[in-house]
């Protein structure tokens, strides 16, 4: 019997380059090793998103990127946060066991408090309750399914570690295996996504790829990545040439030893290279396109494929808090 594995994808932007690398093909290929689950964590975006149309609109549009890059939704269990109410149950039982002095040490909350610190404000400035207490709501994406591993970055271990605190606080006190102890998969080898500037792709620093533009879009962002003012003639290091590592991410091996060795040998100017990142990049996120745009063209489908995975979601969910209610003595 396979683990089971589980993915959450908060639908705060539309998806990049980095997003597809460093966390959509990895977590996709965990379907062929585990009992994959794969959720969009609407709740979770409500934090940062207030407004109805953007949110509602960010919920297809991730959708669509996973069912787009290749998730089957035959083949996993894929849904919606917001239409597993037991997720929400589960939460409120978990408070009970989850100690404030725990989410006081969250990062996300800690990095607020630091910045009004900073900026001479109120230590609670902009601090509402759903971005003290996601932690919570997190472990309770995570345990109400079993999870026996979440993949996560480093930098999101703490999460885990959080959600083995409280089941272990439940498991403690009814002095039984109520709810299952999930374990953070790092995956050492995702590597970070160099952005148009050099620093990590992200959205935040303005210095992203979108996943899905357009062909004449892909092409005038890739000419914009910053460079060094090496001359043509001059031989150059791939290892510290941010086109290179981006086209390592589309080229086969082939591809990526010619590449370096022209790099090295001289005579290959930055808009050379540039065009070489945009050949390759644009014949695997070509394909991608097309299908993300034939999708989002049928959101009645695309919302059928979220209610059917919440439909094989819910007796798991169910069946967790069934477990919970017993031990409690609240059946």
């Amino acid at each position: 019997m396979k683990k089971i594995s589980l993915t959450g994808i908060k639908p705060t932007g539309l998806l990049h380059i980095g997003n597809y690398f460093g966390a959509i093909k990895p977590a996709l290929e965990l379907a062929r090793d585990y009992d994959a689950r794969y959720f969009i964590a609407d709740y979770h975006a409500l934090n940062i998103i207030k407004d109805p149309r953007e949110l509602a609109a960010n919920i297809r549009q991730v959708a669509a990127g996973w069912l787009a890059a290749g998730l089957d939704p035959d083949k996993v269990i894929f849904y919606r946060q917001s239409s597993i109410p037991e997720i929400f149950e589960l939460t409120t039982q978990l408070m009970a066991f989850t100690a404030k002095g725990l989410m006081n040490r969250a990062h996300a909350y800690k990095s607020a408090v630091q910045e009004n610190i900073k900026n001479n404000a109120d230590l609670d400035a902009g601090i509402n309750m759903g971005l003290f207490t996601y932690p919570v709501l997190m472990a309770a994406d995570i345990i109400l399914f079993d999870a026996d591993v979440v993949p996560v970055g480093k930098d999101q271990v703490q999460h885990i570690e959080m959600a083995q605190d409280i089941v272990q606080a439940v498991n403690f006190n009814y002095k039984s295996e109520v709810l299952k102890v999930p374990q953070a998969l790092v995956q050492e080898n995702v590597g970070v996504v160099p952005g148009l500037d050099g620093r990590k792709m992200s959205k935040s620093y303005g210095n992203a790829i979108p996943l899905f533009c357009d062909e004449k879009t892909l092409r005038k962002l890739i000419m914009r990545i910053v460079t060094n003012s090496q001359a043509v003639e001059e031989p150059k290091d791939p290892a510290t040439s941010q086109i290179y590592l981006l086209y390592q991410l589309f080229a086969d091996e082939e591809e990526e030893r010619s590449l370096a060795n022209r790099y090295r040998e001289g005579g290959m100017g930055w808009g050379e290279a540039k065009e070489e990142l945009f050949r390759a990049a644009n014949r695997e996120l070509g394909p991608l396109r097309t299908r993300f745009n034939e999708i989002m063209a049928n959101p009645a489908e695309l919302d059928a494929i979220l209610r059917r995975g919440a439909e094989k979601a819910r007796p798991i969910a169910t069946a967790t808090v069934r477990r919970f209610r017993k031990a409690a003595g609240i059946e």
